[in-house]
């Protein structure tokens, strides 16, 4: 039976690990952190419950086909509920609420601009074409040639791949409020909208055509399932266990060493932070240079606020976006001119508003969150300011005072991603997938100059989020099956 070590527990590293113990090879699992889960980890206090990381549930084909490629269901280890509304945007002078099916967010657009729903519905109707070749064709190549995306099906779309989703959203819709619901799904890419491909579009049917769910107990309990789905499997989980190094000899791989002991294996595969993972090995094996990754384009790092409260919130919804400053100023403050954003918009999160599991009786669970450029300067007296942003617009435009009802607070930011997951710049979310750095672009699954030496992840193929981290596992593991 032939060994493998995984590295990092997040979700890529679970999949990776589940799809290689059933292909029969004994797997072990190294974890730094005292739980798994990676950054999808998860805060319990006072009866309160905060995903610490992601908080969306979209694509839920994703989930179902990996717990299916085991003879399992989602249902087999969680409740799933469909958002109504999926979430709410608040700008300056309106909100727009995005409903769970067509007919009511075609409603919403008519409302907001007349004959705008005849042009969304064209728009949603491509983009479910490209999410079916995005999801079943183009994701599902591990990125080792150019050639994987020359397919009959991206060849008569090949224009979408050198067009912007903002010019796509553009042409078709002029207030500057809807383009702004349209542009925001593909922030979950990591990339300026107009940075970012047309295909990408298929982001807009994640969200419309696809819908907004909840698994109760929040996102941790899909960490939870894939763990016990890989213990099931024969995976041994080992947590507080960092890896030290990536033990070398003669060009293959033998092994890790983590907390002073030597574990031999036959394989590696690295869901920890890319660039952090190669730092683990002699310089002579690492395939990318400093210059390499600083010039990377990365998807924004966060400021989180995790907050009890005192009470139920009035005026919000589960999911809530706040773009009542400008979209643009924002964007470039991340991506083009890096530094603390002047007027920030941020995402505030109550899941206790569908899930009464998350907070005590009478009290609300919120997760507040600001995008913001990797690499900045973190300190405590930021954290206070940008917290005092926060609450105060949020009151501005909800009607609702919560400073004074608050239980307790706890933040997270550039220095935790990189302390607490060795993240590089203290980003949140990978490596941005703007068209140079889609597929073959990015960093491979597969190391060049070390036999037998893998990676998966946020900054590998596919991408970041939490659907293409589980098709990473599942990429990385097939290229490892395929080589014994």
């Amino acid at each position: 039976m032939k060994k493998a070590i995984v590295i990092g527990s997040g979700f890529s590293s679970l999949s990776a690990a589940c799809y290689l113990a059933k292909a029969g090879m004994e797997v072990e699992i190294f974890e730094k952190n005292d739980t798994v889960g990676g950054r999808a980890r998860q805060l319990v206090r006072d009866g309160f419950t905060f995903d610490i990381g992601p908080s969306w549930y979209w694509m839920p084909d994703i989930f179902e086909k990996f717990f299916a490629d085991f003879g399992k269901s989602t249902s087999d280890y969680y409740h799933l509920d469909k958002l109504n509304p999926a979430y709410k945007i608040f700008f300056k002078d309106d909100t727009i609420t995005i409903g769970d099916c067509m007919e009511q967010i075609c409603q919403e657009f008519e409302r907001i601009e007349e004959g705008s729903s005849i042009h969304l519905k064209k728009f949603i109707d491509q983009a479910q074409e490209n999410y079916d070749i995005a999801i079943n064709k183009v994701v599902l190549k591990p990125g080792l040639s150019p050639f994987e995306l020359v397919t009959k099906d991206t060849i008569f779309r090949v224009d979408q791949f050198f067009k912007t989703i903002s010019q796509e959203v553009r042409k078709r819709f002029k207030n500057p409020k809807l383009i702004s619901t349209l542009e925001f799904p593909v922030l979950f890419l990591g990339a300026k909208p107009s940075k970012t491909p047309s295909f990408y579009s298929f982001m807009n049917f994640a969200d419309f055509g696809l819908g907004t769910w909840h698994p109760k107990g929040g996102m941790y309990e899909i960490i939870k399932a894939m763990a016990n789905l890989a213990e099931e499997l024969g995976v041994k989980i080992h947590t507080n266990s960092p890896v030290n190094n990536i033990l070398v000899l003669d060009g293959v791989i033998c092994g890790i060493s983590s907390k002073g002991k030597k574990i031999t294996s036959d394989f590696v595969i690295s869901g920890a932070d890319y660039h952090h993972s190669e730092t683990l090995l002699d310089p002579k094996y690492r395939q990318y240079s400093e210059a390499y990754w600083n010039n990377r384009t990365y998807a924004p790092s966060s400021l989180l606020f995790y907050i009890g409260f005192n009470k139920k919130l009035k005026n919000v919804n589960h999911h809530n976006l706040f773009f009542d400053t400008d979209f643009e100023k924002h964007a470039a403050e991340i991506y083009d001119k890096p530094q603390w954003p002047s007027e920030p918009l941020f995402y505030a999160n109550f899941p206790s508003i569908t899930d009464e599991t998350m907070a005590p009786s009478g009290c609300e669970t919120g997760f507040f969150l600001v995008p913001i450029a990797p690499g900045l300067e973190d300190t405590p007296e930021v954290r206070a300011q940008y917290f005092d942003i926060v609450m105060d617009r949020f009151a501005a435009r909800t009607g609702e005072a919560i400073k004074n009802s608050i239980i307790f607070k706890e933040s997270f930011c550039v220095n935790d991603f990189i302390e607490q997951y060795n993240s590089y710049k203290g980003n949140a979310y990978g490596m941005a997938n703007t068209l140079r750095q889609t597929a073959f672009l990015r960093p491979n699954l597969k190391s060049s100059k070390v036999k037998n030496l893998f990676f998966t992840g946020q900054l590998t193929v596919p991408g970041p989020g939490v659907p293409p981290s589980l098709i990473s596992g599942k990429l990385v593991s097939d290229l490892l099956i395929k080589k014994l």
